[in-house]
């Protein structure tokens, strides 16, 4: 494994897990192949089903840039579905769905997964954020992915985004959590000492034969050599494009943090891995609008306020990075909630999942 952290720092890549849905009955629908096509803002191409659609910008190199590819991205495929009636959304999860009606792609690596995996692929209808952030040193990737194990919770409660699933209200904010947990290599990942000890590790599972490479550890967190970043993947899929930059934002910042306290020679504190994974349920249980556990403290508070502690602590690297703009998008989340307390409240009105989906397509459009 050879690793790519020579830099630049703190470029972005956001990727963003797409429903294709008919345009009159918002059902998901078979079409990727209708929608993939050249693009001169990034890469447009199949996911796992194919009513899935993974849109991924170029490195950027700081959150104008990234914005202006992403808001390229979902209007170059707004307006390509539009051309073969059909519509494009994004939340976590899509409200009436069955896995069951999903087709896997004809691809080697998402069949080998469904060979491998069974049951536990084909039910996972749903749509995730993930964000790249470069960092230029393998030790520092390290350091990094470890701090980001404390801010999951958090960052899973802001982008909270999944509360329907299969017709049924869950009772969840984000039901996408638990059911991406079926799969193995996924969660709040190990911590690892340094590179040395983590590319030790992950060869003895690769030489035990257990996964191909490491792309197939689906941890919340995890360094990616081959690109040179450190990925997170812990959020659910936003309908507001604002939103999503908003959490690009507030994660640069927080690996510019993390950095410059490896740089600086700080060790982590050291967290119970469970309280981690406590953490995490509570985020997906009830999103912004419940508590967390104040870590190292040994008590709760509203996940608001701890947003909101975050948001005013990591504002000055956001402006130093140049992404002051697109981290507003954090505070519309905190002040008006998260998009699972907005898809309740749209919900609500009727009770019906058409109307639903009309808003949230509408509300993808850049």
């Amino acid at each position: 494994m050879e690793p790519k952290f020579n830099g630049p720092a703190y470029t972005v890549g956001i990727e963003e897990e797409l429903m294709i849905l008919d345009s009159s009955s918002y059902a998901l629908v078979n079409r990727i192949d209708d929608l993939v096509e050249d693009s001169p803002h990034g890469e447009i191409k199949p996911e796992l089903m194919e009513s899935v659609l993974e849109i991924s910008t170029r490195p950027a190199a700081d959150l104008r840039e990234a914005a202006e590819q992403l808001r390229g991205l979902r209007r170059q495929v707004r307006d390509k579905a539009a051309e073969h009636e059909l519509a494009i959304g994004s939340a976590g999860t899509h409200p009436f769905a069955k896995w069951e009606d999903q087709r896997i792609t004809a691809a080697p690596r998402y069949r080998d997964l469904v060979d491998e995996l069974r049951f536990v692929a084909r039910q996972e209808v749903i749509f995730g954020l993930h964000v790249h952030v470069g960092v230029d040193d393998p030790d520092k990737a390290i350091h990094v992915a470890n701090g980001m194990r404390v801010h999951v919770p958090i960052l899973l409660a802001l982008s909270a985004n999944s509360p329907f699933w299969r017709g049924d209200a869950t009772g969840l904010a984000s039901t996408r959590m638990p059911i991406f947990r079926a799969f193995p290599r996924v969660g709040i990942p190990p911590y690892y000492a340094d590179w040395s000890d983590y590319e030790r590790r992950i060869g003895f599972m690769v030489d035990a034969g257990v996964m191909e490479d490491y792309t197939w550890l689906w941890y919340d967190v995890r360094p990616h050599p081959n690109f040179g970043t450190v990925e997170i993947r812990a959020m659910d899929g936003q309908t507001h494009v604002e939103h999503t930059l908003g959490l690009a934002a507030l994660i640069q910042a927080m690996v510019k943090e993390l950095s410059e306290h490896f740089e600086a020679g700080k060790r982590l504190a050291d967290f119970p891995y469970e309280m981690l994974d406590e953490n995490k349920w509570l985020a997906s249980r009830h999103g912004l609008e419940g508590e967390l556990v104040d870590l190292p403290e040994r008590r709760t508070v509203p996940a608001k306020d701890l947003a909101r502690r975050l948001y005013d602590r990591l504002k000055e690297h956001a402006q130093d990075l140049g992404g002051a703009d697109a981290l507003e998008g954090v505070l519309d989340l905190i002040e008006r909630g998260d998009e699972a307390h907005r898809q309740r409240k749209v919900y609500e009105a009727n009770r019906d999942f058409t109307e639903l989906l009309r808003d949230i397509v509408g509300a993808s459009a850049p």
